[in-house]
């Protein structure tokens, strides 16, 4: 990597993969948005059964989300070797393993989706309407967990346009249906849900399609391999452990803000929502930079391997101080944009400010996380993860006793989250990445 024509390639290289994949993930949202419009027209009780109901879903599916990242280094690793076939074939493992996982969740969350809704309290009207879209929705659980799977193959397989298209026609297949099923067929909430398992089935024959003719390309069986199963859930399992620290860090957050106050918990949704938006770009940084990573290391290139890092770290806190200044800049207005409140705008301002100075930090971090990934070092941020929640916890715990409500306890609040547990993971993640253990 020492000329500089080199170099530059492979800044196009992280751009190449960067960019598709941002749209991809930008397209779940998106989802998300359209099903929200259209059944908000429905009325009050079906909008706030969807929101009960897309909880739920959202849980269970960011849990799943490792079948995604433990697909993209196994497939990588093999394609940087020049071993197309073993890359092929591992990643059909994972989508064996997607479709497993799936269809038993799928099964379970059926039959348990009325005591799920229930466990929100909320009333008869709306727990009958979130009961109605969930139950119908986990017919479309499995079709969600084999289109991670398969976008982790084609990201190690260094293609992530194909997944961008597929998002997209899916996402505009997902509107069309749901008007068809809800307005012109008249079945409200359940056509929203029938509207999207269909298009979500739909991605998966897609993606089928193609991964069929790159395994008959390079001579790839379809039918699974134990060998190969067993090593997609072990890293898989690893990944989910990681996983459910970052989620449990999230709602002990959520419980916190609650106990500050409502007004306190509205304004932390308005924080950590433009948080949310801006790891979008982040994410897909980190995509580019697990593909890379898993690509390089399985060729030896052990010097591409740390430019990448550097680069992608570089092109991280960049961003970062970038959102962060427009953050700080809007900080006065973001309050009145999303509430119309002044009184609420003023007390969100301080926590936004917390949020713009953390934002380099916040691309550092996920970009390591993204090379750590991509590297497979999937047995290490299991552990810290753990390790980091625990650091988090006192935090939290200072947060409620100190009882200071208002500006300064939100403020407090987001400088424990977006300070203190990203520290955490910046100082474990940054220490392995100095290193050269995660570079098997």
């Amino acid at each position: 990597m020492g000329n500089r024509a080199t170099k530059a390639g492979m800044n196009r290289e992280i751009v190449r993969l960067a960019v598709p994949a941002l749209g991809a993930l930008v397209a779940e949202p998106l989802f998300l948005i359209v099903d929200a419009a259209m059944v908000g027209h429905l009325g009050v009780a079906p909008l706030a059964g969807l929101g009960v109901a897309s909880a739920i879903l959202q849980t269970i599916v960011g849990l799943m989300v490792f079948l995604a990242y433990a697909t993209t280094p196994a497939v990588a690793r093999r394609f940087g070797s020049g071993d197309r076939r073993g890359a092929v074939a591992v990643g059909i493992d994972g989508l064996w393993l997607a479709l497993g996982i799936g269809t038993v969740l799928g099964v379970l969350g059926f039959f348990a989706s009325p005591w799920l809704v229930g466990m929100f309290g909320a009333s008869a009207e709306v727990a009958a309407e979130a009961s109605t879209y969930l139950g119908i929705s986990m017919g479309g659980l499995p079709a969600m967990l084999v289109v991670f799977a398969a976008t982790g193959l084609l990201r190690g397989m260094q293609n992530t346009m194909t997944p961008l298209w597929i998002a997209g026609v899916g996402f505009a297949g997902n509107a069309l249906l749901n008007w068809i099923f809800m307005y012109g067929l008249g079945l409200g909430i359940a056509g929203s849900a029938l509207g999207t398992i269909i298009a979500q089935w739909g991605m998966v024959a897609v993606y089928l399609a193609v991964i069929v003719r790159l395994a008959r390309r390079h001579g790839a069986p379809l039918r699974p391999h134990r060998a190969g199963l067993r090593g997609s859930a072990r890293a898989g399992g690893w990944l989910f452990l990681r996983t459910v620290s970052l989620r449990a860090a999230m709602l002990l957050t959520v419980a916190v803000a609650t106990a500050l106050g409502t007004e306190e918990l509205a304004g932390y949704q308005v924080v950590f929502t433009l948080f949310s938006t801006a790891a979008f770009a982040l994410d897909a940084l980190a995509i580019a930079a697990q593909a890379l990573i898993g690509k390089h290391l399985g060729a030896g290139e052990a010097d591409t391997v740390r430019f990448v890092l550097r680069r992608t770290l570089q092109w991280g806190a960049l961003f970062g101080v970038v959102v962060g200044g427009v953050i700080a800049a809007l900080s006065g207005v973001i309050g009145i944009a999303f509430t119309g409140d002044p009184a609420l705008a003023a007390l969100i301002q301080p926590a936004l400010l917390v949020l713009a100075v953390a934002q380099p930090l916040a691309g550092v971090v996920f970009v390591l996380d993204g090379v750590l990934i991509g590297a497979g070092d999937v047995r290490y941020l299991a552990i810290t993860g753990v390790v980091n929640l625990a650091c988090y916890l006192p935090l939290l715990w200072w947060v409620v006793a100190a009882g200071t409500g208002g500006a300064g306890g939100l403020a407090w609040l987001s400088a424990a989250f977006f300070g203190g547990y990203l520290a955490a993971r910046a100082i474990t993640l940054g220490l392995r990445a100095a290193g050269a253990a995660w570079q098997r």
